[in-house]
């Protein structure tokens, strides 16, 4: 094939001095930067980790500033100074069953900052710590670099709101952050705000701290689901889950709708995800790599299936820690001088030699060897666990949540059911003329003409427990008659938590109750759908009868809180 390049130009003598080599030799001129000796853009080379930091700490920062953004819209109507189940009282009840001492006991059981924090305005408290988060996070997000303090700082922030969330906070995801946030600590240098902190490598200790995070999560969701609920294992499981999710979307509808044998193939390559690639981590480095693209294909695919809030989000961090620089080159530019340019000459300039021992180089590596034994050292009780018959999931066997254990879905309901709120001005609410209207929340199925939401990463943590509390009772979930009360009382923090109060510019109901329903999506094409609704409903029963404020008094008085007052 002719060339049409520069050496087309020379002359035919030059030529052929250079085939007999009777030229004098010219020295070499140096290859341009990021390029190799043929002048094409130069492959990075494996084995380094400098941009799989950066990544990292990009996908663990974004994950962050969405859950502090969460915390920041939700913590004080939900655990604020008149939230639901307010966390000043929380934290009384941990002071006065430690005899009324903050002490060792009481910081160890509930380790947050609110304890050294004036608790008179918790409000403002709360969100100081949201706003501190979205901040820190928001810098590691844009920049791509942090040191030491800041994503301690992070971790350190969230878990304070964590431990005084109560339920709000009791889902697997919160622990798998804290943990996940926890080695993102040791992935930087102490000090230095660098994206490529030249003396401070990415240890390989935090990075297989992070593959055996993804281990675990992944064996432990596979092993609880085989132990668990028995469609799992006749391949049935996704004829149900589409539609009994906590929280569906528009596609979960019409993937409910695929044919028997896609539900089943589903199942089987959920089983291969979660029991058989986890092992691959250990298999050497491209099959480690294998590893992470299924991982991250596969909560992909769950995020497009369902609203899981930033479960699966997070999840594709630790996988990320599968792939060294030349596999995840191709995210940044080639350009002279950018960040994979700088790496091309590290690893240029380090290649063959030993570094020189720094004081700091020594330190950290001593403090790397104890994070891997600290590791090793919790995830005792993790290990004994997943080999359990009596597996748990979703457990913290310490305070600070540093190795917990994991696991989704062990078991499948088969029908869904939902409470549906309702308020009347009627004075009596058992007169065959009361006009009981609905209550809309932000995202859990309602009005079943309204479309399922789309909303992940973020999280409407009460519409999650409502879909608990629809097939428990409401004694079950006593913080469904204080949200009542706070209807009946018009209180706005409280409707703030709703998509649509039927009470709007007028004056709250006199009656509030709960019922019970049962839904299923409606078919395609059918009748329903042509209505233009996405769910079928049928009334079930009560769920709790017709409530008013002055029958709740007793209620707010015995656990000494003030009765809600109409505004």
């Amino acid at each position: 094939m002719r060339s049409d390049g520069p050496a087309m130009a020379a002359p035919e003598e030059s030529l052929r001095k250079r085939k007999t080599g009777r030229s004098d030799p010219e020295p070499e001129s140096p290859p341009a930067p990021g390029r190799d000796t043929a002048g094409s853009p130069a492959h990075l080379h494996a084995g380094t980790f400098w941009l799989t930091r950066i990544v990292l700490l990009k996908a663990l920062a974004f994950v962050y500033f969405v859950a502090f953004l969460v915390a920041f819209h939700q913590n004080k109507q939900l655990i604020g100074d008149r939230g639901l189940l307010p966390c000043r009282a929380y934290l009384r009840s941990v002071q006065q069953y430690f005899q009324g001492r903050l002490g060792w006991e009481a910081l160890s059981y509930a380790p947050t900052i609110l304890w050294l924090m004036d608790w008179s305005d918790m409000n403002s408290n709360l969100d100081l710590l949201a706003l501190l988060g979205l901040g820190v996070s928001s810098f590691v997000l844009i920049t791509g670099c942090a040191n030491m303090l800041l994503m301690a700082a992070l971790w350190g922030l969230y878990m304070s709101l964590v431990n005084v969330g109560q339920i709000w906070y009791s889902f697997g995801w919160e622990s798998q952050l804290l943990e996940t946030g926890f080695l993102g600590i040791f992935l930087c240098p102490l000090w230095t705000l660098s994206r490529l902190p030249r003396h401070t490598p990415t240890s390989r200790i935090v990075l297989w701290g992070f593959r055996w995070l993804i281990f675990r999560i992944m064996l432990g969701a596979g092993l609880i689901k085989i132990r668990g609920d028995r469609c799992w294992r006749d391949l049935t499981c996704m004829d149900f889950h589409y539609e009994t999710q906590p929280v569906p979307n528009p596609m979960a509808y019409y993937l409910h709708r695929s044919p028997w044998w896609f539900h089943r193939f589903e199942t089987l390559s959920n089983h291969f995800i979660e029991l058989l690639v986890p092992f691959f981590l250990f298999l050497g480095p491209r099959a480690c790599m294998v590893h992470g693209v299924l991982q991250i294909l596969f909560q992909a695919v769950l995020i497009v299936s369902g609203n899981l809030s930033f479960l699966n989000w997070l999840t594709m961090v630790p996988s990320l820690a599968c792939f060294d620089d030349a596999a995840l080159g191709f995210l940044f530019p080639s350009s002279p001088g950018s960040l994979k340019d700088r790496v091309l000459r590290m690893q240029r300039e380090t290649r063959g030699t030993q570094p020189e021992p720094r004081f700091g180089s020594v330190v950290r590596r001593a403090a790397n060897v104890s994070l891997g034994v600290l590791l090793a050292w919790l995830s005792v009780p993790v290990v004994l666990n997943l080999l359990s018959s009596r597996q748990v999931m979703n457990t913290s066997f310490n305070p600070l949540r540093i190795v917990n254990t994991y696991g989704a879905f062990g078991s499948i309901t088969k029908e869904r059911t939902e409470v549906v709120l309702q308020g009347t001005a009627s004075p009596n609410a058992s007169a065959p003329d009361a006009v009981w209207e609905d209550y809309e929340f932000k995202c859990k199925p309602g009005d079943p003409s309204r479309r399922p939401c789309l909303i992940s990463p973020y999280h409407y943590r009460l519409d999650w427990l409502m879909w608990f509390a629809a097939f428990q009772t409401y004694e079950h979930n006593e913080w469904i008659l204080r949200l009542a009360g706070k209807l009946l009382a018009g209180d706005t923090e409280a409707l703030s938590l709703l998509a649509h109060s039927p009470f709007e510019g007028r004056p709250p109901p006199r009656w509030v109750r709960g019922e019970h329903y049962r839904y299923k999506f409606s078919r395609p094409g059918g009748s329903h759908a042509s209505q233009g609704k996405w769910w079928v409903r049928k009334r079930i029963g009560v769920y709790f009868p017709p409530l008013s404020l002055e029958e709740l008094r007793a209620y707010f008085r015995d656990r000494g809180e003030p009765l809600p007052e109409p505004l």
